[in-house]
């Protein structure tokens, strides 16, 4: 047929997602139909409701809901801090409350982040409807500032406004004219409290272009006291452990190594020996047993000695090590690159070195815990989750009940680190309490918590380079071999959704997931990114900071190595490349600057590792040196941060000190080995973990900016490794590759 010459179309995640078969098409167009979500807040006698997000009582009270959970980080403070800031609230009158499970709470930025390989390739506006449809009230990735900054500061201005109109019509004067502050609408010398005014206000309607708060005194951006800390600090804060219901009994559970375990056998007459037993409970995968005290529980479980069948498949660190060198011999998955890798490479001498580090549990203080009450077709639950919407369905799954009459209790909780967004214990719990008819709490123990955990994969690079003329770096290739840790999150969390189970259902292969990070922010013209996807027989998850806690290992410390090929001061190296990167030199210079860097000399023990991640900026600075007995002592980190604008410095500081005491752990150990598919780690004590006394001298410099809020509480953690072992070579001469650092040579 004569005409224009067929094009050839390239079909990508994305057009297939939106345009594709007529199937997939209207499994997408139903999700993405346009929706409206009533809010479900309640108030307490006395209190009027202003939206979904702000309730303020006669008393002058002001009680602000947030859907994120607090684990530590300080999100009760923040969120609660940007509301009361554009409201004029009084801090001294400001509480918190969880929020209830609503769509309106979704955190679309989070989903983003964490199924990126699901649901990356969709455009922003249909990842948010997702988001919403699929109620992904997610606590994870550094998002909570930044994914509600925004709805909590219309919320505080339309709350503000309502009670201008309501001090306005009592004074005669124009609503325009009145302000608030300490927790007063204000006009000229007269004054209302939020309090006087609530229930008035309430029945006013805000208009549809809200004034944002103009300068005067603001609470935003200043070092306000956490909310949760008198309660932590008196003891009075519930945790999951505390919870106590009448009739309630307690759990401890066993479950089978990794793989497809079966359970094959347990002593019950042992357990009935045991005083305080009341139950034993099974199922294909696990044991329970069931007391009048958890103690009795564990000492039922240990008497029983259950027996599991184990897999075929036996796996251990050699087979694991053998899957990521095995996952090279392939071609691997382009997941980035820019400019002519293979032209720039042509012919050229380059630079080569091969990195690798461990599975890393979460080890979280808190163990897993969830209370559990099935009665009359109804379940609730208590626990800290960071998905509460996800443990609903899964527990109402397993009952075989309706969502809907499923209530989820979040719970403070002693650390997260990504552990909590798995749902396991919620399901077990419930599947108990309704096996025994009554209250059930089930706390794992620690040595269950570190044998099931979804752990953070272990991860191989072979990287490559070539320096150019000017002593830069010209050409970059990582090789990343690791677990499809993005696919398998996405399956075991969200594989249920038609959209979800679609697009991994797509042609193609490779997870930007697991290679986040991987891609230096210098200045390389040419350079690429790989995905060897690695079959390790190991349950993996999200682990703070995800995949950027190795890669930025990976790159950090091969620039190191390419600076001292070049033979260039590892700082004056970095800084060459950054021409289009400011914040971030920044934060090198005045982390070397506050320092004391000495150029990176042989003997100096300082080293220097940087990193951008999640719309923020750090540098780190790290002396160590090591000990004739072969042990590392890390004396100082110097850490200077960019995160845009700051709501509570403290929080900040607070959190880049923990990011760096968890990278920290990182270099050091927070690693376990694996014999016949069970992690070696039995306990906290296994795991290397700094202590107090191994403390370095911390030093956290917050550099002042106006860009949009980044995120916070994972971004210290990627470049401390990489920092401490860089300054270890400067110390030893020995270039480390492996994390946990010396691994390589015990």
């Amino acid at each position: 047929m004569a005409g224009k010459p067929a094009s050839r179309i390239r079909l990508d995640r994305r057009r297939l997602l939106i345009g594709g078969g007529a199937g997939l098409g209207l499994v997408v167009a139903w999700s993405f139909w346009p929706r409206s979500y009533a809010p479900n807040l309640t108030a307490a006698p006395g209190e009027s409701l202003f939206g979904a997000w702000l309730k303020i009582g006669r008393d002058g009270h002001v009680a602000i809901a947030v859907p994120q959970a607090e684990m530590g980080q300080g999100v009760y403070t923040a969120l609660p801090q940007i509301l009361a800031d554009e409201l004029g609230a009084d801090w001294q009158r400001v509480g918190v409350e969880p929020a209830p499970l609503n769509p309106l709470y979704a955190n679309p930025l989070a989903a983003r982040s964490l199924f990126e390989l699901a649901l990356g390739g969709l455009p922003e506006q249909l990842q948010r409807s997702h988001a919403a449809r699929a109620g992904l009230v997610l606590t994870a990735c550094s998002t909570s500032v930044r994914n509600f900054e925004e709805p909590l500061r219309q919320a505080g201005a339309a709350a503000r406004v309502l009670l201008c109109k309501a001090a306005a019509a009592r004074w005669g004067v124009d609503w325009q004219a009145c302000g608030t502050a300490h927790g007063v609408v204000i006009h000229g010398n007269q004054r209302l409290g939020f309090g006087e005014l609530a229930e008035a206000a309430a029945r006013h309607r805000p208009p549809s272009q809200l004034p944002l708060r103009g300068e005067g005194a603001r609470l935003y951006g200043q070092p306000l006291p956490r909310l949760d800390a008198p309660a932590k600090i008196d003891g009075s804060a519930n945790f999951a452990a505390d919870v106590r219901l009448p009739g309630m009994v307690f759990a401890a559970i066993r479950q089978g190594p990794i793989g497809e375990t079966e359970l094959a056998q347990v002593d019950r007459a042992a357990a009935d020996r045991v005083r305080g037993v009341l139950s034993v409970v099974t199922t294909r995968h696990w044991v329970a047993a069931v007391a009048t005290n958890w103690w009795a529980a564990e000492r039922a479980l240990h008497a029983m000695r259950p027996r599991f069948r184990l897999p075929a498949a036996v796996v251990n660190d050699d087979s694991i090590d053998a899957a990521l060198t095995t996952a090279f011999d392939g071609d691997g998955r382009r997941i980035e690159e820019r400019g002519d890798l293979a032209t720039a490479f042509r012919g050229a001498r380059v630079v080569t070195a091969e990195y690798q580090v461990g599975l890393a549990p979460h080890a979280a203080l808190e163990p897993m815990t969830c209370t559990a009450d099935y009665a009359h077709g109804r379940l609730s639950l208590w626990l800290p989750t960071e998905a509460p919407g996800l443990a609903r369905a899964a527990a109402a799954d397993a009952l075989g009940i309706d969502p809907a009459r499923v209530i989820v209790h979040p719970m403070l909780g002693g650390g997260a680190f990504g552990a909590r967004l798995e749902h396991a214990v919620a399901v077990q719990a419930a599947l108990l309490s309704q096996s025994v008819a009554r209250p059930v709490q089930l706390t794992w123990p620690r040595d269950e918590d570190l044998r099931r955990d979804r752990f953070r994969p272990p991860a191989a690079a072979r990287l490559t380079a070539k320096l150019g003329q000017g002593g830069t770096i010209e050409a970059w290739l990582a090789k990343v071999a690791a677990p499809e840790t993005g696919r398998e999150l996405a399956s075991r969390l969200i594989g249920g959704d038609p959209v979800v189970a679609a697009s991994l259902a797509l042609p193609g292969g490779g997870d930007p997931s697991a290679v986040a990070g991987a891609m230096p922010a210098y200045a390389i013209p040419h350079a690429a990114i790989d995905h060897h996807p690695a079959e390790i027989g190991v349950p993996t998850g999200y682990w703070r900071s995800g995949a950027h806690s190795y890669t930025c290992f990976f790159a950090e410390s091969f620039v190191d190595e390419l600076a001292h090929v070049a033979n260039r001061d590892p700082l004056s190296f970095r800084m060459a490349m950054l021409g289009d990167q400011p914040r971030l030199a920044r934060c090198l210079q005045t982390a070397a600057q506050l320092g004391g860097w000495q150029g990176g000399e042989p003997g100096s023990g300082q080293g220097l590792a940087a990193h951008a991640f999640r719309g923020s900026f750090i540098a780190v600075m790290a002396e160590a040196r090591l000990t004739p007995q072969r042990e590392i002592v890390v004396e100082r980190l110097v850490a200077a941060v960019d995160c845009g604008r700051v709501v509570n410095p403290d929080l900040v500081r607070q959190q880049i000190e923990g990011g760096l005491l968890f990278g920290l752990a990182a270099a050091l150990g927070a690693s376990t080995s694996f014999t016949e598919n069970v992690a070696d780690a039995q306990g906290l004590a296994d795991l290397g973990l700094p202590t107090l006394a191994g403390t370095p001298d911390i030093t956290v410099e917050i550099l002042p900016s106006g860009s949009d809020p980044g995120g916070v509480s994972e971004l210290a953690v990627p470049p401390t490794a990489p920092a401490i072992a860089n300054a270890l070579q400067t110390a030893t001469g020995t270039r480390f590759r492996r994390l946990p650092l010396l691994s390589e040579v015990e």
